[in-house]
């Protein structure tokens, strides 16, 4: 059954082991300041091998050089950033994603009129565990 747009899912399909998540109750992770953040995936929730999260990044805010140990997309909805990878420096609008390999050296500052909007996706369903920072610390969820 396909619920009408008057009528919305339930967080649960039923008869299906496959969560629906209603963006607008889900927490927001603590992240970087001017940088907020919510796992649309999370261990726990059903999910077991993938990662997906939602960002707005406000001008100037980012994420320093640090590198992950598998593969990372990030697709831009809207705004601009400002992205290194590797020696170069590309600026990346809406309607583009970074394909970044494991071990790729990356970061990205926030550089439009109006915040960047992003969705990152990750093979693991914790890929912050096995990310290595060149640059700044992790985020603020990610500290020990």
């Amino acid at each position: 059954m396909v619920p009408s747009p008057e009528e919305p899912a339930s967080t649960q399909a039923e008869g299906s082991m496959m969560p629906i998540v209603d963006h607008n109750e889900l927490p927001e992770t603590p992240w970087r300041p001017n940088y907020r953040k919510w796992d649309i995936t999370r261990p726990g929730d059903g999910t077991t091998s993938t990662s997906l999260s939602y960002a707005v990044i406000d001008k100037g805010a980012g994420a320093p050089l640090h590198y992950h140990e598998e593969d990372e997309a990030i697709v831009v909805l809207e705004g601009t950033l400002e992205v290194r990878l590797g020696d170069q420096v590309h600026r990346v609008g809406a309607d583009h994603t970074l394909v970044v390999p494991p071990g790729e050296p990356h970061g990205f500052t926030s550089v439009g009129a109006v915040p960047a909007r992003v969705l990152g996706f990750f093979p693991s369903p914790d890929p912050f565990n096995r990310t290595t920072f060149l640059e700044g610390a992790p985020p603020e969820a990610h500290r020990t």
